[in-house]
């Protein structure tokens, strides 16, 4: 009866129905539709015929290729992405999922050079800035009197547009003026730096923990309900050895890999 159920909710439009090209589904095989669908799609990207990255036909193009309504496609597509084969973000589509970006946390390190050398395109997107006082925590950080000026960054990290990670970031002001409008102009932090005369930094101390993914954190990293985050919490000196970067950041839990080198 269940099986029977399926099938009738999985019917199409007649006109789909009728024309034998668009269809190769076992209507009445006991197998529902969608996940006849889910199968093949999941055997294509096993085969490499769906390379990772590539991007999979919307919905309406699938459910013409099955002969099946939108409603069928959409619950295959739903367990592909349970299963992490595939992955849809927010206004650019459905695609098939990559292999996790091998990120390596040690004395240097910088997004761009690690994004680049996975064969990905790396870009930093600026949200926001502001000049504040520095709280309890950002003062012990940084090393500075509690409510000395700091200037706090908030912004996103993308692989070959894919949000891997967000954050926000807290530097002296006095020594990063205009920092934040160089960085939303160049997408590189370590270039804003550079540009500001501090041409080195190293990572001092990487703390890492995990939770389930907020609201905010779901609509920015385009994740799905129940995702979770990695929360990498940092502190970078300058040669002397001085704080200049405190930060944390979320990043999407099953994008990145983290590597945590001496």
């Amino acid at each position: 009866m269940g099986g029977e159920a399926d099938e009738m909710m999985d019917q199409p439009d007649h006109a789909t129905m009728t024309d034998p090209a668009k269809t190769d589904m076992k209507r009445g095989s006991g197998v529902s539709l969608w996940r006849q669908i889910a199968e093949t799609l999941e055997e294509e990207i096993a085969s490499g015929a769906r390379a990772a990255g590539a991007r999979l036909p919307v919905e309406a193009e699938l459910a013409d290729r099955f002969g099946v309504n939108r409603h069928t496609v959409r619950r295959a597509l739903g367990v592909l992405a349970e299963r992490g084969l595939i992955e849809a973000t927010a206004g650019r589509g459905t695609f098939v999922k990559e292999a996790p970006l091998r990120y390596p946390i040690g004395p240097r390190t910088r997004f761009s050079e690690i994004v680049s050398a996975g064969g990905r395109e790396p870009f930093g997107r600026f949200l926001g800035s502001k000049v504040e006082p520095a709280c309890a925590e950002a003062a012990r950080e940084l090393r500075v009197a509690e409510g000395t000026l700091v200037l706090r960054i908030d912004s996103i990290h993308e692989a070959d547009g894919v949000p891997i990670s967000m954050g926000t970031a807290w530097f002296p002001h006095a020594r990063c003026q205009d920092l934040d409008l160089i960085y939303a102009a160049t997408g590189s932090l370590t270039r804003a730096l550079s540009t500001l005369g501090i041409a080195d930094y190293r990572r001092w101390e990487t703390r890492v923990s995990a939770r389930a993914a907020d609201d905010r954190e779901r609509d920015m990293l385009s994740l799905a309900s129940g995702r979770s985050v990695m929360v990498v919490e940092r502190i970078d000196v300058d040669v002397t050895g001085t704080p200049l970067q405190w930060g944390r950041s979320s990043f999407a839990a099953d994008r990145v890999q983290l590597i945590i080198k001496p």
